[in-house]
């Protein structure tokens, strides 16, 4: 078919107006979309109030040519891989995944969306569009043990676990090690909550140790509610988890793990930006930064403050590794031979306590 030039015109005209219309859309098109899946609220004072903040410092360093959503308190197991799933129909092109029990639910989704990528947070399942990131939390539990074993009155630590995954196991036996270290009369009553976010059972558990004799409580959960309990019971000592919990600063919480996601995150959203994304492993500590340790209040002894800060160096050059022989397990067997350190696979799969925890792991 042949056109006269004013039916050409009259084409290009009708092409160019209805471009404009579809430029906004096309726009929004080229926004990298970002979702995040939390466990506990926003909110929560500690795990994934620290998550958000890498989300909003995504938001921040990358301004409009980004679009960020999230879905907060999200139970691990099948309600998790509907959320991810919707993130992935809805556009995402990256779903970071922020609590170990989403792991099996990952790599379900990732596998139905290949074009997707996902970044699994303390798990050890990969694929080519999943990679993996933790930090070496156990690197901070070691110096609040430290500080731990030097401020109990008692010779009592007590330490709120949440499920007994490697994660967690590591964090006891690193508090642990460096409260023996610090105090060789120490001792540690664990009491198992089973969640990550629950106030009132995080609350309960505080109380228990209390009145079981622990002046100090560590915990690996995620509210705020062991520091409540601490601060009603008076002369208790806490440590913030995963951010710093400075409201409750300078005591009863001394001090804090802090966890700084941003970095991570905006690293990885650039890579999928620019096209450089793979999957990969990624476990970083206190050299690295992902691992902060928060300030240390004036209710530490300046000579333990002190200690806690060489400590604090030394884990962050490298000088020294939280895991040192001779170490035995909880059976007297040798777990470490004098001089020698934990390789990263051990860590990994930690399930056994080290020689002087009582008590046996919940299986």
């Amino acid at each position: 078919m042949k056109f006269t030039k004013r039916q050409a015109a009259k084409l290009l005209a009708s092409a160019a107006f209805a471009a404009s219309f579809a430029a906004p859309a096309f726009a929004q098109d080229d926004k990298t979309k970002i979702g995040f899946v939390y466990v506990g609220p926003v909110g929560d004072g500690g795990w994934t109030y620290e998550h958000n903040k890498g989300r909003l410092a995504v938001e921040e360093h990358f301004g409009d040519s980004v679009e960020t959503v999230f879905v907060e308190s999200v139970a691990e197991g099948p309600d998790s891989e509907r959320v991810m799933t919707q993130m992935a129909l809805d556009g995402a092109d990256l779903i970071f995944t922020t609590s170990f029990g989403y792991m099996d639910p990952t790599i379900n989704v990732a596998a139905k969306f290949p074009n997707v990528k996902f970044e699994h947070a303390t798990g050890y399942k990969r694929a080519d569009n999943v990679s993996t990131y933790s930090a070496r939390f156990y690197e901070g539990r070691a110096i609040q043990g430290h500080i731990a074993g030097k401020m109990t009155k008692s010779n009592t630590v007590g330490y709120i676990g949440s499920y007994p995954i490697p994660e967690v196991i590591r964090g006891i036996n690193s508090a642990f090690i460096h409260a023996r270290k610090s105090n060789p009369d120490v001792q540690f009553k664990i009491v198992w909550a089973y969640t990550w976010f629950d106030p009132a059972k995080e609350a309960d558990a505080a109380k228990v140790l209390i009145e079981q004799g622990a002046d100090v409580i560590l915990q690996h959960t995620d509210s705020t509610a062991p520091q409540a309990a601490a601060q009603e019971a008076g002369n208790v000592v806490t440590f913030g988890q995963a951010s710093d919990m400075s409201q409750y600063a300078p005591f009863p919480r001394v001090s804090s793990i802090i966890d700084d996601w941003a970095p991570y995150y905006i690293a990885r959203v650039q890579a999928v930006k620019d096209g450089t994304w793979t999957s990969t492993d990624t476990w970083d500590g206190i050299g690295a930064g992902m691992v902060g340790i928060g300030e240390i209040s004036d209710a530490v002894p300046a000579e333990v403050k002190a200690e806690a800060l060489a400590l604090k160096a030394s884990l962050a050059d490298g000088s020294y590794h939280a895991f040192t022989g001779p170490l035995n397990k909880q059976d007297g067997s040798e777990f470490l031979a004098a001089g020698a350190t934990a390789d990263d696979g051990t860590l990994a799969g930690m399930n056994f306590y080290v020689e002087g925890i009582e008590g046996e792991i919940p299986q």
